[in-house]
């Protein structure tokens, strides 16, 4: 097993140096972090195109708050996007999108747990990639039919769910439980990253053609998926390394690592009394039934419709909303909306640490949830005053909704993964990890659809709706918050 994992990694052929005893088991799993990091930052870059195009591709004039003067000749809109229904279109292409990525991150959760979790992530990136470009091509192609736009969405959004069970898999892996939260929350901001590549990277070639703001992006992915193939490393045994939550590490071929796979399958015989192989990956529905899946897969349902909600309508938000009376140009905006994401990574961030610090993933993730509705209304209330107090609130929404979506994705989704029921065997963890975000997408899919639809009747609505998603997303963690405390209380 080890020689055939280290023959399908090109990179340890060409570099032999990178294989133990030259590097260290510290050095691959920063290595493993690295890469993953920025494997699903390309991933949201390339998601993020279809947000900063928006008030290029839809019609002026949003809904009855605004009216907007034409700035440039692409304000004129895309067909079919510009029509009197174009917001309600925009809002379907999104949900096109979500709804595929929703239903293929359960099977994508389902597979990785089962194949080559390098060659399964570089599939998935490749196939963003090229279809995140041929979207773009719909302008040079003078394409005007809805069904393209969104049969092409339908199926990226397909390849895009293959991205986050395996990143996460694969950190899952490489990292032990100690300091999970905070590591997850340092990495998970490779979400928020993305966001703000993508908008920048979008934003600053759109005005050679909203086109170009897909192609770039998807031609990023694709250059980041060769870097997965040639060194992404899926298992630190592969390396011949001990699990790390041993907290020990091993050369290649030594007798003491005999001795450890020895032992190890041993008690990989206990652990398996009630199945017929240890090593196989756990099934869907059982993994539903681990402690704490559900109620977290539900809150992010909610949490997840809020932070995607931002994702895809942001920039449209800010184009049309004035900001002391002045409405700023397409460019600005999609530059402007980073300081949400700016917010997200130090958000999520900081819910890490605060989770490790007093071990309650629960508590933490209700405190930034509810923080952040008065954040939310505030945003809403006050942010059209001045573009300081705008840049403040955005920063401060973003810090809170992203807090606990960040947390929840990675250190509670490893956490669940790779309980003692599966442990050492993490074979779970993509199929735990697929069933967390893949309900939280279905929220996702919703989120942006809904607000194409209720922003006609204004802003206020769509505000209404994200923080009462909020409040959901807060009482399905009551139940576990309780334990934590108990716990806390009783001295555990």
């Amino acid at each position: 097993m080890q020689s055939e994992s280290l023959s399908l990694t090109p990179a340890l052929k060409l570099f032999p140096g990178l294989k133990p005893p030259h590097k260290t088991l510290l050095f691959h799993q920063i290595c493993v972090l690295v890469i993953t990091f920025l494997a699903y930052a390309s991933f949201h870059a390339s998601r993020k195109p279809p947000s900063i195009v928006k008030s290029v591709l839809g019609p002026t004039v949003p809904s009855n708050e605004t009216q907007v003067p034409i700035l440039s000749s692409y304000d004129a809109g895309w067909p079919p996007f510009n029509e009197t229904q174009g917001i309600h279109r925009l809002g379907e292409l999104d949900l096109a999108f979500l709804t595929s990525y929703s239903i293929g991150m359960y099977l994508a959760g389902h597979v990785g747990d089962r194949i080559d979790l390098r060659l399964f992530l570089v599939f998935g990136m490749m196939g963003s990639g090229i279809f995140t470009i041929l979207f773009g091509l719909g302008y040079w192609l003078d394409v005007h039919v809805l069904g393209f736009f969104v049969g092409v969405q339908i199926v990226c959004g397909l390849f895009q769910s293959i991205g986050w069970p395996c990143v996460v898999a694969v950190v899952g892996n490489w990292l032990g439980e100690s300091k999970r939260g905070l590591i997850m929350g340092v990495w998970n901001s490779h979400t928020s990253v993305g966001n703000i590549i993508g908008s920048v990277v979008a934003s600053g070639v759109l005005e050679f053609g909203w086109g170009w703001s897909f192609v770039v992006p998807g031609l990023l992915i694709i250059l980041v998926g060769i870097l997965v193939f040639l060194f992404l490393v899926v298992n630190p045994e592969d390396m011949g390394f001990v699990h790390p939550g041993m907290d020990i590490e091993l050369s290649v071929d030594t007798e003491n690592a005999e001795k450890l796979q020895k032992v190890e399958s041993e008690e990989a015989k206990l652990i398996e009394s009630d199945s017929s192989d240890s090593s196989t990956a756990i099934g869907f529905l059982e993994a539903w039934k681990l402690p704490g899946v559900a109620p977290f897969a539900f809150c992010l349902f909610f949490s997840k419709l809020v932070a995607y909600t931002f994702l895809y309508w942001l920039p449209f938000y800010i184009k049309h909303t004035a900001v002391a009376g002045v409405h700023i140009s397409h460019k600005t905006a999609g530059l402007l909306s980073t300081i949400f994401d700016i917010g997200g990574v130090l958000g999520g961030i900081t819910a890490g640490f605060i989770s490790d610090l007093i071990e309650a993933r629960a508590i933490t993730s209700i405190l930034f949830l509810f923080l952040s509705i008065p954040a939310l209304a505030l945003y809403r209330i006050f942010g059209s005053l001045s573009m300081l107090i705008n840049i403040i609130l955005m920063f401060l929404s973003g810090f809170l909704v992203n807090g606990p979506y960040s947390l929840i994705t990675t250190a509670v989704a490893a956490d669940l993964g790779t309980q003692n029921l599966n442990d050492p065997n993490s074979r779970a963890l993509a199929t735990v990890t697929a069933i967390i975000d893949g309900t939280g997408s279905v929220g996702a899919a919703l989120g942006p659809l809904l607000a194409g639809y209720i922003s006609t009747r204004g802003w206020n609505s769509v505000f209404f709706m994200l923080i009462l998603s909020i409040f959901f997303a807060g009482l399905f963690l009551i139940r576990i918050a309780r334990t934590e405390i108990r716990e806390k209380l009783s001295g555990k």
